[in-house]
């Protein structure tokens, strides 16, 4: 299924997973924001609808899974969702739920604009010029996902790998 609705194609369907921690109020201050910016583009002749889906804390709640398989499965057909913070338990074996949902989904690149607004202060002499993009690779390195207790056999050879 497509992002937008077949029986309306101006009217779009947007997942997302709410978030735990401070996810809640990011989510309350993002929906206005992009709703307003589609009224302001499209002159309200487009539409989002939100479609909720669960990982983190409320999935573990409601489902007994951190990251249930349906969220994965609704995020692949539609080719898109809004995330915010969610939690990872710490200390029970879990890894990072940022670290699955990007290898599962094989998320390769986070992609951030960075561009001046005019009339938002800013520190530079120049912060006209600025206008580029930041490439952040998202599945190897530092997040890759490898995560060993301390002093375990693995982490004690990385340790040694690295300092050959």
């Amino acid at each position: 299924m497509p992002f937008w609705r077949t029986d309306n194609p101006d009217h779009i369907v947007v997942p997302f997973i709410e978030g735990d921690g401070t996810g809640p109020d990011i989510w309350r201050a993002t929906r206005p924001v992009l709703e307003a910016a589609v009224q302001k583009a499209y002159s309200g002749l487009r539409r989002m609808e939100w479609l909720e889906i669960l990982a983190g804390e409320k999935a573990y709640a409601q489902t007994g899974q951190w990251l249930p398989g349906p969220t994965l499965d609704t995020i692949r057909q539609f080719g898109l969702a809004l995330k915010s913070p969610v939690t990872t338990p710490v200390g029970q074996g879990t890894r990072s739920l940022n670290v699955q949902i990007r290898q599962i989904l094989d998320l390769y690149v986070c992609l951030r604009p960075v561009r001046y607004f005019n009339g938002v202060p800013s520190p530079m002499r120049h912060p006209e010029l600025v206008d580029m993009v930041i490439f952040r690779e998202n599945t190897e390195d530092v997040y890759s996902g490898i995560e060993w207790p301390a002093e375990s056999p693995e982490a004690i050879e990385l340790s040694q790998w690295i300092e050959k």
